[in-house]
């Protein structure tokens, strides 16, 4: 009896047997789950972020035509690496060039973006320089570019590569200038011919107003809304903006304004071996605009080590003109209106970055531009700076050992002690957003597929054609104003400025010229005004 009973006491019941199994069948199931789960989430992340073999990069849905590719970016081509965010791109390794911020290199459909911004420029520069300058400006909003070139520029080997990228339009110096000359209203006027038939940086200045005279025209024919006359070693900075865009800060510009002003802020390298400025250089001076008064004047003499002035160069900086009727230039640095003093704003962050002197080369390239002698009287009548006045003197004089020890006192900013105090206190700032987007380019490959894709030979029908449209639409002013056409005597020259005296000499203001930052001569007279 005993045993029968410890027998059945060790028999499981049907209820608690029936308990265990539904325990551990809910076990398994939970698991299951839990295992299965993520792996759905992520073969549907799969799914959606690799449909059909090739990846959805969301750049591509910004681009009206998802079918723009780099050249050798077809079908066939490695899938390309996923753009997580805006500010974050992954490079593939692979030969094949990516642009991160667009799709396709040739920008065709630049129309769409508004507003439309133009840069005009003057240069006789290689394609090391211009490419790096112009595509810098492609990726912070810039759409048009009219390329008035000679020298290196101008020749065989750069201009099929120039004329093959869309939104490029270029001149060459072999009939232009007399060209413009012939239909130009400002070389007629009084407010420029101070700077008439002088030599190097007066020609220059010439040649730029009379550029952007003709770039006005060729902006107004393209649809363009602001236009920026700017040299291939400056650098538009649109810092204070919602973001690092030329475009969105000029969108953001009241309607009611009509001429935005950059203060310019001037590069301070740190070594005397400079070969590329856009992808070494990362330390600039500020504008006077920029900075508090006592600090500027405080800072004056650490700032200026002996030089001229606070800056090597210029320091009025570069300016952006909505485009208008009677818009005209007023000099390289801004622009003027035939019937209105322009609405203008200053900026209090944006800036133009100024590559001056930033290689050592720079001391001898401009001393092999002009063929002034090298005293300190004729000097002058070839720079309007005394920087380059010096320099020159240097470059015309000295041997290259005591070029290169010149260069670094007054060019090159090895002493660290002084860069941290100035640093410090915002005479000098970094900024690297230019090094980046440089950097990203280069290795993206833009720069030689733009050059292996231009055709062997050269055609100007593009050029010509602009030409032809900018022709008509200015003839009627041409006809009905005085030109001084070239070869007519100087009494007829000395008739079209009286007539343009009495008619418009309310308005003719002297062309702003490239002017030094105020100088310690100049406290007194800013603390009186």
């Amino acid at each position: 009896m005993a045993g029968g009973l410890y027998s059945s006491s060790l028999r499981p019941s049907p209820l608690a047997s029936s308990s265990s199994s539904s325990h551990t069948s809910f076990a398994s199931k939970l698991l299951l789950l839990l295992t299965l789960l993520p792996l759905t989430l992520a073969a549907f992340a799969f799914v959606l972020q690799w449909r059909g073999g090739v990846n959805d990069d969301p750049v591509s849905r910004w681009s009206p035509e998802a079918s723009h590719k780099f050249p050798g970016m077809d079908n066939t081509s490695p899938p390309l690496a996923t753009v997580a965010r805006s500010d974050c791109v992954l490079l593939p390794d692979t030969s094949s060039p990516s642009f991160p911020y667009y799709r396709d290199w040739k920008y065709s459909f630049e129309s769409d973006l508004k507003p439309k911004i133009c840069i005009t420029t003057s240069t006789s520069a290689g394609l090391e320089q211009i490419l790096p300058w112009m595509f810098y400006h492609k990726v912070i909003g810039v759409t048009t570019f009219f390329l008035f070139v000679e020298g290196k520029a101008a020749s065989p080997s750069v201009s099929k590569v120039l004329e093959s990228i869309p939104s490029f339009v270029f001149s060459s110096p072999t009939w232009s200038y007399n060209f413009y000359i012939a239909f130009s209203r400002i070389w007629n006027e009084t407010w420029l011919s101070s700077f008439f038939y002088k030599p190097c940086n007066y020609e220059l200045f010439v040649k730029q107003s009379l550029n952007m005279e003709m770039a006005i025209v060729m902006a107004r024919d393209s649809g363009v809304d602001w236009i920026i006359h700017l040299d291939t070693d400056e650098l538009m900075h649109p810092a204070g903006g919602r973001e690092y865009s030329l475009r969105q800060l000029l969108l953001d510009v009241p309607e009611n304004v009509d001429m935005v002003v950059f203060p310019n802020y001037e590069s301070s390298v740190e070594r005397d071996d400079i070969k590329e400025p856009f992808t070494e250089v990362s330390m600039f001076k500020k504008n006077y605009d920029h900075l508090p008064k006592d600090t500027y004047f405080g800072m004056y003499k650490e700032s200026t080590r002996g030089n001229p002035n606070y800056f090597l160069t210029y320091g009025n900086g570069k300016s952006a003109a909505r485009i208008q009727d009677h818009l005209r230039p007023n000099g390289a640095h801004r622009w003027h209106n035939y019937r209105k003093s322009p609405n203008e704003i200053k900026l209090e962050e944006a800036a133009v970055l100024h590559y001056t002197y930033a290689k050592f080369s720079d001391l001898t390239s401009r001393r092999d531009r002009c063929g002034c002698k090298p005293t300190k009287e004729d000097v002058k009548r070839c720079f309007m700076l005394e920087f380059d006045r010096s320099a020159f003197i240097i470059a015309s004089t000295a041997t290259e050992e005591e070029m290169l020890t010149w260069y670094r006192e007054h060019v090159v900013w090895t002493d660290k002690t002084i860069n941290n105090k100035l640093l410090k206190k915002g005479i000098l700032t970094r900024i690297y957003a230019p090094m980046a987007i440089m950097q990203g380019l280069r290795e993206s490959g833009v720069f030689r597929s733009v050059i292996e894709s231009a055709p062997t030979t050269l055609s100007r029908d593009k050029f010509l054609a602009s030409i032809e449209s900018s022709n008509s639409s200015r003839s009627s002013a041409s006809q009905s104003l005085p030109s001084r056409k070239m070869g007519r005597s100087e009494v007829s020259h000395a008739t079209n400025r009286r007539v343009l005296e009495s008619t418009d000499s309310a308005i003719h203001e002297v062309a702003v010229s490239p002017l030094p930052p105020p100088g310690m001569e100049d406290e007194l007279m800013l603390i009186e005004a």
